[in-house]
């Protein structure tokens, strides 16, 4: 029997679908900080490192969350059902904290919660997909990370009604992430084709670390993700700091128009992720990848000519690069699990996952000093290091698999 007849079960697309929407409404809960960090910062006079903290908190609690949940081997013991729906109530009870918190220290402490709570969200619906699909496992992954990648933007959509404060921006994510835990409680079931348990094991670090083919499936991740995560930190703040420079009005970058585009530059990446999915599986990852970081790096250095420019520049250079910075995300996963043996699965990818949003606590905070110093114009083409040595790693990672 054929990959493409093994995808036959009626229940696969209808699975895919609920976990689709889930992973939307529970991934909501990731820049609810960020999308009302221009009121917080007036409230508790933030200064733009501190506002980067609000992000890098998320990704310092997501690195603890995965190895926790890595070393206690949750995702093995706990039904994935029920990891999910616990950690999506957990992490809306976290980012509700925010809402509430009297200053920057119980708000960093919220968002390094809700990071934590998020890792028993992300990567056990990807999982969950997998456990549907073999022949198109890319295309279903890549529309789980598409639909999170729309749930990210969500409470900028949120905060683009007017005179919206805190409050109403963090408890919507909080409860579009109970609904996400009540509709994966109802309504998911594992697939056809389980995975075997594959624990985190210390003892298989340092030969993973040896692996070649990882090593170089990694750096492509970790380039990747130098480039991402400072993308979708930094945009909105790019695209208000235009706007008040092109309309020579400070309220234009709290405007409803500044978080609407806020919110399309971030969600349009929701289709490139099902586009790079669906190539993916035609022309193979390694080429997707490699034309995808290609074009998100090129518009990194061009998106700074556009800068307090007419929104006919702005807007085209920034969909374009929301749409291939993330297009190749699912995919990275999926060549790491090819580069080692299947018992040492589990440990490469929470290897792989830990050290890339650890990097990106990095490239989110050299941002600001690099605005301080030389303003917008100048703040992203540095990103495109990340897409260059990417680039670099999976054209060596395809010609060494071709020997």
């Amino acid at each position: 029997m054929s990959e493409t007849q093994q995808d036959s079960h009626p229940d696969r697309w209808r699975i895919l679908a609920l976990l689709a929407i889930a992973e939307l409404l529970g991934m909501s809960l990731w820049f609810s900080g960020n999308a009302v960090a221009s009121i917080l910062q007036a409230q508790w006079q933030l200064t733009s490192d501190q506002v980067g903290w609000l992000t890098t908190a998320v990704q310092l609690g997501f690195v603890a969350g995965t190895a926790v949940t890595a070393l206690l081997n949750l995702a093995d013991i706990v039904p994935a059902k029920r990891l999910f729906a616990i950690a999506a109530v957990l992490g809306a009870i976290s980012n509700a904290w925010l809402a509430f918190a009297s200053g920057y220290g119980p708000g960093l402490a919220s968002r390094f919660a809700a990071g934590f709570c998020l890792a028993g969200v992300y990567p056990p619906a990807m999982k969950m997909a997998s456990t549907w699909f073999r022949a198109r496992r890319g295309l279903a992954v890549g529309t789980v990370v598409g639909a999170l990648t729309i749930g990210k933007a969500g409470p900028y959509l949120v905060h683009a009604i007017p005179n919206v404060g805190v409050a109403p921006v963090v408890l919507t994510a909080s409860a579009c992430a109970i609904v996400a835990a009540l509709i994966i409680t109802i309504g998911y079931s594992d697939g056809p084709y389980p995975f075997a348990p594959r624990p985190f094991s210390w003892g298989l670090v340092s030969s993973v670390i040896a692996n070649p083919e990882w090593g170089l499936a990694s750096g492509g991740y970790f380039g990747h993700m130098i480039e991402l995560y400072s993308f979708w930190t930094w945009i909105p703040a790019f695209v208000a700091a235009s706007l008040t420079v092109q309309t020579g009005s400070a309220v234009a970058a709290t405007s409803p128009q500044a978080s609407l585009l806020a919110f399309g530059v971030i969600a349009i990446g929701g289709i490139g992720c099902v586009w790079g999915g669906l190539v993916a599986d035609r022309i193979g990852r390694e080429r997707l990848v490699i034309w995808a970081m290609a074009i998100s790096g090129a518009c990194s250095i061009l998106i700074g000519l556009t800068f307090g420019q007419s929104l006919w520049l702005l807007v085209p250079v920034a969909l374009a690069w929301g749409f291939f910075v993330i297009a190749d995300s699912a995919q990275f996963s999926v060549l790491v699990t090819e580069s080692v043996p299947p018992h040492a699965v589990g440990t490469a990818l929470t290897v792989q996952t830990s050290l890339g949003f650890l990097l990106t606590t990095f490239s989110i905070q050299a941002v600001p000093p690099v605005v301080r110093a030389v303003g917008w114009n100048f703040a992203f083409p540095m990103l495109a290091i990340g897409p260059t040595l990417g680039i670099w790693s999976i054209r060596t990672l395809a010609k060494h698999r071709a020997r």
